[in-house]
């Protein structure tokens, strides 16, 4: 079945991603979905209306049933609505040919006298005045509405959507000609869901909280639901897993601040207040580890169903891991901390370079997500020229199947990547993972200096460079369209 796809306009290549996975969490696929051919291949089909830009908010996208598309847009995070397509055109009068010409079988069950309806007028790129949404709900009496209009609770709700050719100088996709819709609409997007989690009411933040509804975008890409663990190792304030926990996901996570995932800022202000403050289940655990020197048994392995993250990338926040600085250059020795300081003792870290990062985080989600489970973090990528070149990282044990650019300044921006598990975590790959740890301690500095992004992206030298070339981004000469910006 073909419905109309109706998206809020922002993060822009989020949209369909967001929801392909959420038709994986719903069975919009059937089957199990295991193996690699599955994962890199399972996607809906989707096209676009006629003259709309890619970055348009109007998509239509083939869906089993209306179950299906109701269950996504109340649980989607992008998704305005679905709609059952009755009719558009480029004028009124091409919509009532359209309508018209719509079977009777699939129109009339929603037309009867006992049902109630309410009519809603939209627009996108322009403003309908009160006046002129009444003189448009008029226009439409040759649709033999028999029902009672009810604006509170109605049976059903019809929208007619109009975008028009609104110029090229507001940001918003170039329209090549007015486009009319009207529909049935067969699910909505829950409205209560962000203002309820928003970060100015959260009790307990931190420097790198996640926004809530990028924490809810990443829960969705992760296939968060009940009777799944999720999995954060870099879990800082908890946003991640509040998200997690909200779609009735076990929540598990760890940071290597133990005055973070156990002091807080007090009692009634930390990690756990977080969940309390929303009434969601505790997380199982949170642990003080360092994502370098996990704390697992060798022998443990496939425990997570998915691990969410936001890896320390060194802009806002440098990552950490242990050891110390005189420890890493073999200046002093391990150490083993007395029994009487053991309480209060804060272990020495040192900085922990973005390859390092990624490869930790790859061996450890190989080793520790079930078969089909699902790895979704943010990368970070340098822009030149108002372009990204990005290599992302590889594990032969993982599928990479969505990569969504989120731009965050003219100098950087970062994906989140989301891989789903196919390959077994085999002794070789083990091996080589053990490898390539070594190689990062003994050359621990060097990396340090290879993937340092903070002074990629806040370069003294290019910032006078930026300055000589203003004219190029001054208001005049601005992209007439903002695309993935928005």
């Amino acid at each position: 079945m073909w419905f109309l796809c109706v998206f809020y306009h922002r993060l822009l290549d989020y949209r369909r991603p967001e929801v392909d996975s959420l038709a994986e969490l719903f069975g919009a696929f059937g089957g199990d979905g295991g193996g690699e051919e599955s994962a890199s291949t399972r996607s809906l089909e989707w096209k676009l209306p006629e003259n709309h830009h890619i970055d348009s908010p109007f998509h239509f996208v083939s869906l089993p049933s209306e179950e299906i598309a109701r269950n996504i847009a109340n649980r989607s995070i992008l998704v305005k609505g679905f709609y059952e397509l009755w009719g558009q055109g480029s004028s009124y009068e091409e919509l009532e040919k359209a309508i018209k010409d719509f079977p009777d079988e699939r129109k009339l069950p929603y037309l009867t006298s006992d049902s109630t309806f309410r009519i809603t007028v939209d627009s996108f790129g322009k403003v309908i005045s009160f006046q002129e949404q009444n003189e448009r709900i008029q226009g439409l009496s040759y649709i033999p509405f028999m029902g009672r209009v009810d604006l509170r609770n109605p049976e059903h709700r019809f929208w007619l959507i109009e975008t028009d050719d609104y110029g090229s100088n507001n940001g918003l996709p170039p329209v090549v000609q007015r486009t009319i819709f009207f529909g049935r609409e067969v699910g909505a997007a829950d409205r209560k869901l962000l203002p309820t989690y928003q970060l100015k009411s959260r009790r307990y933040l931190g420097p790198t909280a996640m926004d809530a509804e990028m924490a809810f975008l990443m829960a969705n890409q992760g296939l968060a639901q009940p009777g799944k663990l999720v999995y954060d190792p870099f879990v800082g304030t908890g946003s991640i897993l509040v998200a997690a926990a909200h779609f009735g996901a076990m929540t598990m996570g760890a940071d290597i601040d133990i005055r973070v995932v156990r002091d807080g800022r007090g009692p009634n202000c930390n990690v756990w207040s977080n969940f309390e403050q929303y009434n969601l289940p505790m997380p199982i655990s949170l642990l003080r580890a360092d994502n370098n020197l996990p704390p697992w048994r060798s022998s443990l392995k496939e425990v997570f169903d998915a691990i969410i993250c936001d890896p320390p990338y060194g802009v806002r926040a440098g990552g950490r891991k242990s050891g110390g600085r005189k420890l890493l250059r073999g200046t002093v020795d391990p150490y083993t901390v007395p029994e009487e300081k053991r309480l209060d003792h804060i272990p020495s870290t040192a900085p922990y370079s973005l390859a390092e990062c990624m490869h930790d985080l790859l061996d450890l989600s190989a080793k520790m997500l079930v078969m089909g489970g699902r790895l979704v973090f943010f990368f970070p990528v340098v822009r030149e020229d108002g372009l990204t070149n990005a290599q992302f990282p590889e594990h032969p044990c993982f599928t990479l199947i969505a990569s969504c650019e989120q731009i965050l300044s003219l100098r950087y921006s970062r994906y989140l990547l989301t891989m789903v598990k196919t390959g077994a975590y085999t002794e070789e790959i083990e091996e080589s993972a053990q490898k390539m740890h070594l190689e990062f301690k003994e050359n621990h500095l060097k990396w340090l200096e290879d993937g340092n992004l903070h002074s990629a992206v806040f370069s003294p030298a290019d910032s006078q460079e930026a300055l000589g070339a203003k004219s190029k981004f001054d208001r005049d000469s601005k992209p007439k369209y903002r695309g993935k910006y928005v």
